[in-house]
């Protein structure tokens, strides 16, 4: 479970990293309450992670997700640019996740 836990909170973190930018643009109050709302969550469920998982390991793992899962939304969403430098960089910190993943 410690895993899928780690995983769970970093979808948490790309909602509220794509709340941030929405809210930027908008000054829309849901997006204000998506933000604390995925910020809460990925926090409660690395803090769950973390309690079988290595510190290290666990929040490699969870800033990699939320930083590349920001980036990917930010080209699907938000039309930012898409090259192949971001996408090798994506893949790049994806792959590392998977190799802590197998590591230990």
């Amino acid at each position: 479970m410690d895993w899928f836990f780690l995983i769970v909170a970093g979808i948490f973190e790309m909602v509220g990293v794509a709340m941030i930018n929405k809210l930027h643009k908008d000054r829309d109050w849901k997006a204000l309450t998506l933000l604390l709302t995925g910020f809460g969550l990925s926090f409660i469920f690395l803090t769950l992670a973390m309690q079988t998982l290595p510190m290290g390991t666990a929040y490699a793992v969870w800033t990699g997700i939320g930083a590349s899962g920001g980036t990917i939304l930010g080209m699907l969403i938000y039309d930012e640019p898409r090259n192949l430098s971001r996408i090798i960089s994506i893949t790049v910190v994806l792959g590392s996740a998977v190799g802590l993943k197998l590591i230990g």
